[in-house]
């Protein structure tokens, strides 16, 4: 099984399972071109509605780390890697903006987690 659900958690399903995806796809664990499990066999598989799986692959196909192809199927897109690509220099830019005015790194890290809700 590639993602888990925690059914105690807090946060979404929906959720733990795109946050899980993207993690896998941006450090390499799923690679460009790997073929993901169909809507209704991750959902079988996690043990949570197929609507569910489906609004994380959406998700994640918006974000551009994912491709579908019809019947074919879900895909991890090259596109992903230009994304990373993205965030990372703005990643350095940000680094630099806090040096530059005094923010200390824990700080910097501070904004940026609550930026992105973790």
């Amino acid at each position: 099984m590639i993602v888990r659900v925690d059914p105690g958690s807090s946060v979404p399903p929906y959720e733990q399972v795109r946050s899980s995806l993207a993690e896998q796809i941006n450090d390499g664990r799923l690679a460009v071109g790997t073929r993901l499990p169909t809507v209704r066999q991750l959902a079988a598989d996690v043990g949570i509605a197929p609507n569910t799986i489906a609004r994380a692959y959406r998700e994640l196909e918006e974000a551009g780390l994912i491709e579908t192809r019809g019947r074919a199927g879900s895909f991890v897109s090259s596109s992903g890697d230009e994304s990373r690509r993205v965030v990372r220099e703005a990643a350095v830019t940000f680094a630099e903006t806090c040096r530059a005015v005094g923010v200390p790194p824990e700080e910097g890290l501070a904004i940026v987690k609550a930026a992105l809700g973790v």
